[in-house]
């Protein structure tokens, strides 16, 4: 069965990699990975695909700019340019898997609608009210066939969005599978790694720029420097932002507080291993990741998550919501500091692994 997994990202690539690991050990599978948007360029990770033993079958530039203009360009031109891949692999790719919400990932599975060809969606019918990926995501779901949902709640809203129940899955997040193949850094072996020591308490920091209202995002990145530039008694690790629309304010908010603040670090990728490392050492994360809605809980974490982008989805009570200012970010901080460890459930995890029931979906779907 030849399968086209489409990955836009680092990050829907680090969420695909168990389910990409069994299947390249599967003989019923040939994997065909299609690499795009900003895996092409300065952030580009086609690299790391490959040294984790796979086989980049395509890579396409799509995208331009942040900018309102330059994201419009580039669904624009992803479209036009998956048309001839779409047009070559009709008759030879049997499914097709795309993840998410990203207007790069929209723009490819939309290309391949004049040619008919079966689609899978994974992480469908979620709700992430302070994006314009919400749109992007919900019109995923329209488009495909199979659907992979990481919860319950988010299967419902799958059903009532398609309005029939036939292959839809609660499979739980893939993500999480990742947690159990790695074996994690220790302290000693992140700082020998990475250069970065956990000698004082550790906030862990992702915020991506809110799509909807993307022009406040250079207020927002004041507040949140502000507040960070406070936490004296903390060391602060920022992971930076993805190429959303007004991303380069939002990092270069964070360049400028680094320089003069040296508890403050900005790290562009840690890659997977790097990323749940730091967030084991860590004491809390904070920002609008869904790694702190998804992820953190099987670490114990506390999450402080910052603005709209991420609410709607189904979170834990680790996760606290809070709005973009400095006095709130200030005060939940110190509240969550003295919560400790979170000892509650991930309701995103299931008995059995994602990556197997998800390969046995396909298989029985497919005959």
């Amino acid at each position: 069965m030849r399968i086209s997994i489409l990955t836009s990202s680092r990050a829907d690539y680090g969420i695909y990699l168990p389910l990409l690991q069994k299947m390249k050990e599967d003989n019923y599978f040939q994997l065909n990975i299609i690499a795009f948007g900003s895996h092409f360029g300065e952030f580009g990770t086609v690299d790391s695909i490959v040294k984790d033993g796979f086989e980049v079958g395509c890579l396409i530039e799509t995208f331009v700019d942040d900018s309102p203009q330059g994201v419009a360009k580039s669904m624009g031109g992803t479209i036009q340019k998956f048309s001839k891949i779409w047009e070559y692999e009709k008759g030879k790719t049997d499914l097709i898997i795309c993840l998410g919400d990203r207007y790069e990932m929209f723009a490819a599975v939309s290309a391949s609608l004049p040619f008919n060809m079966p689609i899978a969606h994974i992480h469908g019918g979620e709700t992430t009210l302070g994006a314009i990926d919400n749109v992007f995501r919900h019109s995923l779901t329209m488009m495909s066939s199979i659907h992979f949902a990481s919860s319950e709640n988010h299967v419902k809203k799958i059903k009532s969005i398609l309005d029939i129940s036939k292959n839809v899955f609660d499979v739980g997040s893939l993500s999480l599978d990742n947690l159990d193949e790695m074996n994690l850094l220790t302290k000693e072996e992140f700082a020998a790694k990475f250069d970065i020591e956990f000698n004082m308490p550790t906030i862990l920091v992702t915020f991506h720029p809110e799509t909807v209202s993307y022009d406040r995002n250079a207020l927002y990145a004041t507040d949140i420097s502000s507040a960070l530039g406070k936490l004296t008694n903390f060391q602060v690790i920022i992971t930076m932002p993805n190429q959303d629309t007004m991303g380069s304010v939002i990092r270069e908010s964070f360049e400028k507080l680094s320089y003069g603040n040296k508890n403050i670090v900005c790290v562009e990728n840690f890659g997977k291993l790097g990323y749940f490392s730091c967030m084991k050492h860590c004491q809390m994360l904070l920002g609008n990741t869904s790694s702190g809605i998804i992820e953190a809980a099987s670490f114990n974490k506390y999450v402080i998550n910052l603005g709209d982008r991420q609410l709607g989805r189904d979170a834990g009570e680790n996760v606290f919501h809070v709005s973009i200012n400095q006095a709130n970010i200030l005060k939940s901080v110190k509240e969550v500091y003295g919560m400790g460890e979170y000892i509650g459930v991930n309701l995103y995890k299931k008995s059995t692994n994602t990556s197997s029931i998800i390969i046995q979906k396909i298989k029985e779907i497919n005959g």
